[in-house]
């Protein structure tokens, strides 16, 4: 257990730095020029502005906080948020000196929203990309850092538990394979499907605690192994944000 623990903390040291205990939602902007002259993005004048409202009375420019930006480079800009207001307008500058502005456009609630972006001489149409690739999110660095962290956090709560309660240290073997599935489960199916990570969290405290259970029957009942889940998952949810929003931050 100890090598394995070992084998964890030093894999978590390697792929953190671009981890989060849960997929970010998303906007890719791609740009189709409707002009003869191409000029450049220039990605530090260029924003995504949030608005509450159709009008965008009550709008902000996307902070930079955390794993929250906005990149742009090779002719696409892509927006990473904690979470997107319901409506957004875009305001690029070019290296041509010209600052070309969108109109307001709804921001779908999917995990990954695409839109094509086209540039005229003065302004910028939107238009959102129908049928969005199906990418597979459990293949990027971020999540394979997801699950090293979230490995940590909950074997620690978790170890911490079984000492406090007396109860056999070889429950660390359910915890940990029941977080690989639960991790799996979440960046490879669920995102394409469920938008709220709440009701992520949910599935998933509900299947730690079933497998926890049958994998140790023996040593825990099914209420311990509920509070266990519970636990280790409040554990993994707000110590994994504050520490990805650190290491985003470096």
């Amino acid at each position: 257990m100890k090598k394995f623990l070992f084998f964890i903390a030093v894999f978590m040291l390697c792929t953190t730095a671009r981890a989060e205990v849960s997929p970010l939602p998303e906007a890719h902007f791609h740009f189709i020029y409707n002009t003869e002259a191409k000029p450049l993005i220039a990605p530090a004048s260029t924003e995504l502005i949030l608005c509450k409202d159709r009008l965008c009375i009550e709008a902000a420019p996307l902070g930079v906080y955390g794993s929250q930006k906005m990149t742009c480079g090779g002719g696409t800009c892509t927006a990473v948020a904690y979470e997107f207001e319901p409506f957004a307008k875009l305001s690029v500058t070019f290296e041509d000196g010209k600052t070309r502005d969108s109109a307001v456009f709804v921001m779908p609630g999917n995990l990954i929203n695409p839109f094509n972006v086209y540039v005229d001489e003065d302004t910028l149409t939107l238009e959102p990309v129908d049928t969005p690739p199906q990418e597979d999110l459990w293949k990027r660095p971020e999540a394979w850092g997801a699950l090293s962290l979230i490995l940590v956090l909950e074997l620690l709560c978790a170890a911490g538990w079984l000492l406090y309660t007396k109860k056999r240290f070889t429950i660390l073997y359910g915890v940990a394979i029941a977080n690989v599935f639960t991790a799996a489960l979440t960046w490879g199916i669920l995102v394409h499907y469920v938008a709220q990570s709440a009701i992520w969290w949910i599935l998933c405290v509900i299947l730690e605690t079933v497998l926890i259970r049958l994998i140790n029957y023996k040593d825990i009942s099914l209420k311990d192994s509920a509070v266990l889940s519970i636990m280790t998952n409040v554990t993994s949810y707000t110590l994994g944000m504050i520490l990805s929003f650190i290491w985003a931050q470096m």
